[in-house]
């Protein structure tokens, strides 16, 4: 892959631009309440245009759910869980039961939720047969000494917590089924080939009006990985974090780099050290993963000031977010649509 003198000269720029910008911050919290946001992706990669109108609808539902639940408890961890859980139940995002199969046919679930507050999380890794990995994480997290679990241990807390388990090849689609076919065609022509990215993971952060914030990340993986393979966004620091002194990420992209290159925790470190705004450590970050690795990602962020990072190297990725009335979304580099909606309630 080449990378232009531009793209070059832009990464080399950032660290002093992030300094120039750190003089020019102010304080939110030490002049009010923040105004309460909930940050949603449905994945980065490969997405066709017939797919589009079917994404920008459930990735705004989601956003909307995840903010109405927000306003409803108050809990960001409530709002992250919700809007994962939207996304989870529609079949055109990578998570519960849009999941991509393994090379054997199945489904193997990843999942992790994070609280900014005491920084608690729980991870959930190879789940199967159930709707919402992201409430099973979370059920890790409040409901045992542990906070990851995967696999038949994922599975024993799913059946002792009251998870409903469902018949096998339930989360099978015929979409994923067609899509694992097709992989596998291709795949046996050329082993070396070069295949589209389709996209994975999905994902949320959310701040409240006090500027506690969580992150939470579902996958289905990556389309025909080996059974037993986990990937980056179940790991913290990777795929998924959370701290109220910093903020929150979601991770989305190549799992095998991102967590090779911890991605969220470079681009927080950026943030807490370097003076760099949410949006300009996303920046820097997911380009020198490129020009090292040569692979693609795609995060979003909030920062502790409610600040927002929306960045992604692959040719698409689905976001939105809702703050107040105002419903922001987009798809392609560049797009931010906005829409204004009433409490439905």
């Amino acid at each position: 892959m080449r990378l232009s003198l531009r793209l070059l000269n832009k990464i080399l720029q950032i660290p002093n631009l992030c300094k120039r910008t750190a003089q020019r911050k102010e304080s939110s919290l030490s002049t009010g309440r923040l105004q309460p946001i909930v940050l949603v992706h449905g994945g980065a990669g490969s997405i066709d245009d017939a797919k589009v109108p079917g994404i920008k609808i459930g990735i705004k539902r989601a956003a909307r759910s995840g903010y109405k639940q927000l306003q409803q408890t108050g809990s960001v961890l409530d709002a992250v869980e919700q809007a994962v859980k939207s996304l989870e139940d529609d079949s055109h995002f990578n998570a519960g039961y849009g999941s991509v199969l393994t090379w054997e046919g199945t489904v193997e679930m990843d999942a992790a939720i994070m609280d900014g507050t005491e920084m608690e999380a729980g991870c959930v890794s190879l789940v199967r047969d159930i709707k919402h990995p992201i409430t099973l994480a979370r059920c890790v997290m409040e409901k045992s000494r542990h906070r990851y679990l995967a696999g038949d241990g994922a599975m024993q807390l799913a059946r002792s917590e009251g998870f409903d388990i469902l018949p096998k090849a339930a989360l099978i689609t015929e979409i994923a089924q067609k899509s694992l076919n097709d992989y596998k065609v291709r795949r046996n022509k050329s082993e070396n080939c070069k295949l589209p990215i389709p996209p994975g993971t999905v994902g949320a952060v959310a701040i409240d009006a006090f500027g506690n914030v969580a992150a939470a990340t579902s996958t289905g993986g990556t389309m025909g990985k080996l059974p037993g393979r986990i990937g980056d966004s179940p790991l913290l620091g990777a795929g998924t974090y959370a701290d109220n002194e910093i903020g929150a990420i979601s991770a989305t992209g190549h799992g095998e780099t991102i967590m090779r290159y911890n991605v969220a925790s470079r681009i927080l470190a950026l943030v807490q050290h370097k003076n760099c705004t949410i949006q300009q450590a996303a920046e820097q970050v997911l380009q020198q993963m490129t020009l090292r690795f040569k692979e693609t990602a795609g995060i979003i962020a909030i920062d502790h000031r409610g600040q927002l990072g929306i960045y992604f190297t692959t040719p698409r990725m689905s976001w939105a977010y809702q703050k107040g009335e105002e419903l922001h979304s987009g798809i392609q580099a560049g797009d931010n649509q906005i829409e204004v909606v009433c409490d439905e309630s």
